[in-house]
């Protein structure tokens, strides 16, 4: 089985990248090097890339790791049917955390962490 990347995680400096979509000058699937890695909340990058272009503020999610290239499409793929399973409200959580699978309220918080709270607050004396 080969090692799956953690596709969240910084990549760092010398690192060969993959563009996964269309940059300025730069094609998708053009390979790549990270010549520098900066950012702290918003992780981008300078990419020197095979044709020749040198993008500097390189998005995190512009790029990926070229030997992860196959498992970025499948994590996509993945989110895109979450997403999608979500939107026809159907949950693909196999947890037991005894939560309905729709929202009870605007906000999605389950009733019962509503109930739990209000209980809490009227021990405490706490009114609203």
């Amino acid at each position: 089985m080969a090692k799956t990347v953690d596709l969240q995680n910084r990549i760092r400096s010398g690192a060969k990248v993959k563009a996964t979509v269309d940059l300025p000058g730069v094609p998708m699937g053009t390979k790549g090097k990270v010549a520098l890695s900066n950012g702290v909340t918003w992780l981008r990058y300078w990419v020197r890339f095979d044709n020749g272009e040198l993008l500097s503020h390189v998005n995190h999610d512009d790029i990926v790791i070229a030997r992860a290239w196959d498992q970025y499409f499948v994590e996509k793929q993945r989110a895109a049917e979450a997403a999608e399973a979500a939107a026809a409200g159907v949950t693909t959580d196999s947890g037991g955390g005894g939560a309905s699978a729709g929202a009870d309220n605007a906000f999605g918080v389950p009733q019962y962490l509503l109930d739990r709270t209000k209980a809490a607050l009227e021990k405490a004396g706490v009114s609203r």
